[in-house]
Protein backbone atom coordinates (compact mmCIF):
# COMPACT_ATOMS: atom_id res chain seq x y z
CA UNK A 1 0.00 0.00 0.00
CA UNK A 2 1.78 3.40 -1.10
CA UNK A 3 0.54 6.82 0.47
CA UNK A 4 -1.63 7.35 -2.17
CA UNK A 5 -3.55 4.50 -1.23
CA UNK A 6 -4.02 5.73 2.04
CA UNK A 7 -5.36 8.85 0.36
CA UNK A 8 -7.90 7.57 -1.32
CA UNK A 9 -8.86 4.71 1.05
CA UNK A 10 -9.37 7.74 4.06
CA UNK A 11 -11.20 9.99 0.94
CA UNK A 12 -13.78 7.47 -0.06
CA UNK A 13 -14.63 6.49 4.02
CA UNK A 14 -14.98 9.66 5.57
CA UNK A 15 -16.03 11.87 2.58
CA UNK A 16 -13.64 14.41 2.57
CA UNK A 17 -11.63 15.75 -0.26
CA UNK A 18 -8.53 13.60 -1.11
CA UNK A 19 -6.77 17.26 -1.33
CA UNK A 20 -7.74 17.65 2.06
CA UNK A 21 -7.08 14.12 2.95
CA UNK A 22 -3.14 14.10 1.73
CA UNK A 23 -2.77 17.91 3.08
CA UNK A 24 -3.65 15.78 6.69
CA UNK A 25 -1.65 12.59 6.00
CA UNK A 26 1.30 14.52 4.67
CA UNK A 27 1.29 16.67 8.16
CA UNK A 28 0.74 13.87 10.28
CA UNK A 29 4.30 12.12 8.94
CA UNK A 30 5.93 15.42 9.07
CA UNK A 31 5.04 15.92 12.67
CA UNK A 32 6.39 12.54 13.31
CA UNK A 33 9.61 13.25 11.48
CA UNK A 34 10.20 16.28 13.23
CA UNK A 35 9.68 15.11 16.86
CA UNK A 36 11.78 12.00 16.12
CA UNK A 37 14.68 14.19 14.66
CA UNK A 38 14.66 15.96 18.06
CA UNK A 39 14.91 12.70 19.87
CA UNK A 40 11.17 12.67 21.09
CA UNK A 41 9.14 9.42 21.14
CA UNK A 42 5.59 9.55 19.44
CA UNK A 43 2.79 7.45 21.58
CA UNK A 44 -0.29 6.47 19.42
CA UNK A 45 -2.92 4.29 22.09
CA UNK A 46 -4.22 1.06 20.16
CA UNK A 47 -1.92 1.66 17.25
CA UNK A 48 1.85 1.65 18.35
CA UNK A 49 5.09 4.10 19.44
CA UNK A 50 7.49 5.57 16.96
CA UNK A 51 10.90 5.62 19.20
CA UNK A 52 14.32 6.55 18.60
CA UNK A 53 16.56 4.03 19.64
CA UNK A 54 20.48 3.82 20.37
CA UNK A 55 22.38 1.92 18.41
CA UNK A 56 25.98 0.99 20.31
CA UNK A 57 29.56 1.52 19.12
CA UNK A 58 30.64 -1.21 16.87
CA UNK A 59 33.14 -2.44 14.87
CA UNK A 60 32.40 -3.97 11.53
CA UNK A 61 33.77 -5.06 8.24
CA UNK A 62 34.85 -3.54 4.83
CA UNK A 63 34.84 -6.99 3.01
CA UNK A 64 36.05 -5.05 -0.47
CA UNK A 65 39.02 -3.92 1.10
CA UNK A 66 39.65 -6.50 3.96
CA UNK A 67 39.56 -3.91 6.62
CA UNK A 68 37.80 -3.25 10.21
CA UNK A 69 36.05 0.23 10.88
CA UNK A 70 34.10 1.45 13.75
CA UNK A 71 30.55 2.24 12.97
CA UNK A 72 30.07 4.79 15.74
CA UNK A 73 26.73 4.55 18.21
CA UNK A 74 23.69 6.43 16.20
CA UNK A 75 19.89 6.83 16.49
CA UNK A 76 17.44 5.17 14.65
CA UNK A 77 13.83 5.06 13.96
CA UNK A 78 11.61 2.42 14.78
CA UNK A 79 8.38 1.29 15.33
CA UNK A 80 6.41 -0.87 18.06
CA UNK A 81 3.31 -2.00 17.57
CA UNK A 82 0.43 -1.76 20.16
CA UNK A 83 -0.31 -5.40 21.70
CA UNK A 84 -3.93 -5.38 20.13
CA UNK A 85 -2.53 -4.40 17.06
CA UNK A 86 0.15 -7.15 16.85
CA UNK A 87 -2.24 -9.59 17.97
CA UNK A 88 -4.59 -8.43 15.37
CA UNK A 89 -2.21 -9.32 12.57
CA UNK A 90 -1.00 -12.42 13.74
CA UNK A 91 -4.34 -13.86 14.13
CA UNK A 92 -5.32 -12.29 10.58
CA UNK A 93 -2.63 -12.80 8.37
CA UNK A 94 -1.42 -16.27 6.84
CA UNK A 95 1.84 -17.94 6.75
CA UNK A 96 2.61 -18.33 3.10
CA UNK A 97 3.45 -22.25 2.72
CA UNK A 98 7.49 -23.11 2.21
CA UNK A 99 8.84 -22.75 -1.13
CA UNK A 100 5.68 -21.31 -2.87
CA UNK A 101 5.88 -18.70 -5.19
CA UNK A 102 2.22 -16.65 -4.07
Amino acid sequence: MTKADIVNEIAEKTGIEKIAVQASVESFMKVIKNHMTEGKNIYLRGFGSFIVKKRAEKTGRNISKNTTIIIPAHYIPSFKPAKTFAEKVKKNVQLKPEGGNQ
